[in-house]
Formats: C-alpha cells, structure tokens, sequence
C-alpha cells in the first residue's frame, strides 16, 4: 500500500530551523516528482516545494531562499530543511506527489513556531 510517513516537526522560536523528514512505502519513487504542503485549520493545503524527479527544485514566494527540499531516493526519503521560520509558517506539514493523483494523505507533521 502507497503511503507517506511525516517527521520532524516541532515548536521552535521565530527565526529557529528544522527539518522534516517523510518515507515513503510502496511508492514508485523515482519515476514522480514530490512535493511537501502544508494546511493551517480554515485553509486550503498549499505546496512549499517541489522537486521533480530529474532534481529540479520550485519553491514558492514564501518559501524561496528559506526551505530547501531534497530527497535519497536510496532510501526513499523527502527532507525539507527549513530555515529563519517565521509564525505564519505554522502550519501541518506533508508530503505527497507533485501532482495528482495523489497518494492517500498521512497524519503529517506539526510545525508550530513561537514569536
């Protein structure tokens, strides 16, 4: 069965980092680019980053310059190393398929960051 498994999250003061981690099991890795997203209660779920398959890397507006998404397709694992964390990223974290269709949704990962 196709699944992520999200990692990593915790409380942390503005301008801390962390990094996220998600395995994947029973995915086909290598032949999809992956992204990570994140929801905040009342909010549609939005993508921070991307990487395609070939290793191109997109961030958003937000994102740019801070996160950094990487991934071992050896070991069939996402990382997404966040940096200078601002409130507003508090937000659930997760992983999943750059596009549709997706992989049935994990519990994700909460990020919560203090001012």
């Amino acid at each position: 069965q196709e699944r992520f498994v999200e990692s990593g999250g915790a409380l942390v003061q503005s301008g801390g980092s962390l990094r996220l981690s998600c395995t994947g099991t029973g995915v086909m890795w290598r032949f999809y680019g992956l992204a990570w997203y994140r929801q905040v209660p009342g909010s549609e779920r939005e993508w921070v980053a991307q990487i395609h398959n070939g290793g191109e890397t997109w961030y958003t507006e937000s994102s740019r310059g801070r996160f950094t998404i990487s991934k071992n397709d050896d070991q069939k694992t996402l990382f997404l190393e966040m940096n200078s964390l601002k409130p507003e990223d508090t937000a659930v974290y997760y992983c999943n398929m750059r596009n549709p269709p997706f992989v049935p949704w994990g519990q994700g990962t909460q990020v919560t960051v203090t001012s």
